[in-house]
């Protein structure tokens, strides 16, 4: 009995929050909403020496926060949202370290594909980013699988950067942007029976044709799939990138709340809205002049 009053409790406070959360969200949607969230989240194994958790508790908390601001942003009405969540550098951590939290990054990407997940309750489509060869076998199947099973949503986007470092997606983009132009280049000397090469150094047109542009390198970024980020929150109090999003974030807002990644909450969330509205005429005028 105490078990049934405790669900009825439980849901009855569910319930309450989820309408309070919709009267502050369609307050806040008076005004300008951003379209990309970014999160680096920092703090899993602070939290956990700081609660006395056994090793992955801190990022398993982390995961439960990932799952509750996921759904904050998809009911403020967020389409974009990216995560931080295995540097390429992370990798030099302890071998064990690194073999538990490839093993929980598979278990939590399979928890994220099942038919009744928040992600398909929600509508939305995962896109895993990053170098995804350095991962495991197991890792990078899970990860392939899950955008598989999520294509067909479109109602949000949900990139997860793992086996990421912003140089690594810069180089990896400049690298494709050179192979691409070098086989436009080959197939116009071929049509022109190898006496193309000769024309396009003769001619000013082809020479600015030739030539690899940002447009080019952006078309390559392992996050063109989304626009450039409005917000980048990293908790835990640090104000610094760590090498994420460099090329995207050259006019975004940076918030760096002191809350350790699985303390993050709504009030975080709604305090980075409020400070995104004040400063948007200022972003937008930057983003013109840029």
């Amino acid at each position: 009995m105490e078990g049934v009053n405790g669900k009825k409790v439980g849901r009855l406070c569910e319930n309450i929050s989820s309408f309070v959360r919709q009267c502050i969200f369609s307050i806040l949607s008076v005004g300008p909403v951003p379209s990309h969230i970014a999160f680096i989240m920092d703090g899993n194994r602070r939290y956990s020496k700081k609660q006395n958790l056994l090793d992955g508790n801190g990022h398993r908390a982390g995961f439960s926060a990932l799952i509750n601001m996921l759904k904050y942003c998809y009911e403020l009405g967020v389409k974009y949202i990216t995560v931080y969540a295995f540097s390429i550098d992370n990798f030099k951590r302890r071998p064990e370290e690194v073999v538990s939290l490839m093993k929980l990054m598979q278990e939590k990407i399979d928890e994220l594909t099942k038919e009744e997940s928040i992600v398909n309750r929600l509508g939305i489509r995962i896109y895993f980013q990053g170098n995804l060869k350095l991962l495991s076998d197991h890792v990078r199947l899970a990860a392939e699988r899950a955008m598989v099973k999520t294509s067909g949503n479109s109602k949000a986007i949900l990139s997860i950067c793992v086996a990421y470092t912003s140089t690594d997606e810069i180089v990896h983009a400049v690298q494709e942007s050179c192979e691409e132009k070098w086989d436009e280049i080959r197939k116009l000397d071929v049509n022109n029976d190898g006496s193309n090469l000769i024309r396009l150094e003769e001619n000013v047109k082809d020479k600015n044709e030739r030539r690899i542009g940002v447009t080019n390198i952006d078309r390559h970024m392992y996050m063109s799939v989304c626009p450039d980020p409005d917000i980048i929150i990293r908790t835990s109090g640090a104000t610094r990138l760590s090498n994420f999003l460099l090329w995207q974030s050259s006019h975004c807002l940076l918030y760096s709340p002191a809350a350790l990644w699985p303390e993050i909450g709504l009030r975080h969330l709604i305090w980075v809205i409020l400070d995104f509205q004040r400063n948007y005429l200022y972003l937008k005028e930057k983003k013109k002049q840029s």
